[in-house]
């Protein structure tokens, strides 16, 4: 298949999903590659649950629909027994549970990044909170015997395979055993609906907390290991390359820079990494503390109530730890009064945030920033790439994990 080819059928791909979901926007992708529509209007953000018409989609491969009944996931590595397991097994041979969780997209405000960074050009349209139906992974590796000692690793492999010729790197995620035996899945529903095609049917892994690359989409193998996908044996599988999704991208680092290999680390927690000395280039693994305002728009117009008030409504999330702060600026960061969370409360999704403002008329910059049960707020801005970023966002080469409060801020005119 020839370029424009690829890049036609991509275009059909995507037109097919906003058809499908029409709460959703087509995103500029630098790279072409990738099929991804995101949130088409803020209003997404001042409701809990996100209808599947308006969660945000993407993968970079061909976007599969097989027969769920001939769709298997196979199990090997250090276990007892391995298997290939099939849908009507995962459905009637083990618990099924139901999980909430806000997934974000860890390349979601790369748009804000100057200089830009490539590849797709997220600002705030690429998290959602659904609730996730499916079989837990600790009853299934407890049926087969698996070793699941401190320090080992799931690996997840997705059943999609690279579209360009001489591309051979299969899309594999490690994740640390004791995140696994926490609280993942292996999802067959969304939101009470069987998972549509471009969210991973018939079944995906389900990282509740953990940025949306870790939640592997079409899951066809799993592998109890020692270690992540890391050296020779994993580069170079069968005549493919499982490493670099791990090890190479979705690597917090400057600008050309090749992240080091790491067979295994101590720490998960994407910002207890970056503070870290151990990892020189963060993994992106559970979603760092952020916020976003619903209402009003961006560019709004508004008027108070009967009282005077105009209501702020948005979402706060930390990923598997908790959002227990919420703050509001009017001023565009210059002073801050804090809200108040409301409704459901559920580990690994975000939280509903509201402020009640008494403004007088004229244009206001609106801005929100969270802070997580250990004290790590969201920093103001985004640091240069030769800038020393104490006290602020990174810049980094790939645009990953962002979460600074100023550039997601709105403006609006107060009648």
């Amino acid at each position: 298949m020839s370029n424009s080819e690829r890049s036609e059928s991509r275009r059909q791909e995507i037109d097919a999903m906003l058809e499908r979901k029409p709460g959703t926007e087509a995103v500029t992708d630098l790279a072409d590659r990738y099929r991804v529509v995101g949130a088409a209007d803020r209003e997404t953000y001042a409701n809990w649950l996100t209808p599947i018409e308006e969660h945000y989609v993407c993968h970079r491969n061909e976007t599969l629909d097989p027969a769920a009944d001939e769709w298997t996931v196979a199990l090997d590595g250090t276990v007892d027994r391995e298997a290939e397991l099939g849908m009507s097994e995962l459905r009637e041979e083990y618990p099924t549970v139901a999980v909430a969780h806000t997934m974000e997209c860890a390349g979601n405000g790369r748009r804000y990044f100057d200089p830009e960074t490539g590849s797709v050009q997220w600002e705030y349209g690429a998290v959602s909170t659904a609730m996730w139906t499916g079989a837990p992974l600790s009853a299934i590796l407890a049926d087969h015997g698996a070793t699941t000692d401190d320090g080992t690793w799931l690996t997840a492999v997705g059943g999609d395979h690279p579209e360009v010729d001489g591309e051979n790197d299969r899309f594999a995620r490690s994740i640390p055993m004791a995140k696994v035996l926490e609280d993942c899945i292996l999802a067959y529903e969304m939101n009470g609906e069987a998972l549509p095609p471009e969210h991973g049917h018939p079944v995906r892994l389900l990282v509740p907390g953990w940025y949306g690359v870790n939640s592997v989409k079409w899951l066809d193998e799993l592998h109890v290991t020692e270690t992540m996908v890391h050296g020779e044996e994993w580069a170079d599988r069968d005549g493919d390359d499982f490493t670099r999704w791990q090890q190479s991208s979705y690597r917090i680092h400057p600008e050309g820079v090749e992240p080091e290999s790491n067979a295994t680390i101590s720490t998960f927690d994407t910002w207890d990494q970056l503070e870290s000395d151990e990892i020189d280039h963060p993994y992106t693994f559970d979603e760092n503390v952020k916020s976003t305002i619903g209402r009003p728009d961006d560019g709004a117009t508004v008027s108070p109530d009967e009282d005077g008030i105009v209501e702020v409504v948005g979402v706060a999330w930390a990923g598997d730890d908790e959002a227990t702060t919420i703050e509001i600026s009017t001023d565009g960061g210059d002073s801050w009064n804090e809200g108040d969370f409301f409704g459901p409360n559920y580990d690994c999704a975000w939280r509903l945030f509201r402020y009640a403002w008494e403004p007088a008329p004229g244009t206001y910059t609106l801005v929100s920033r969270a802070t997580d049960e250990h004290g790590r707020r969201q920093p103001v801005r985004i640091a240069g790439p030769d800038e020393d970023a104490d006290g602020e966002y990174p810049w980094n080469e790939g645009g990953y994990a962002e979460n600074a409060s100023l550039p997601h801020a709105v403006e609006v005119t107060v009648e």
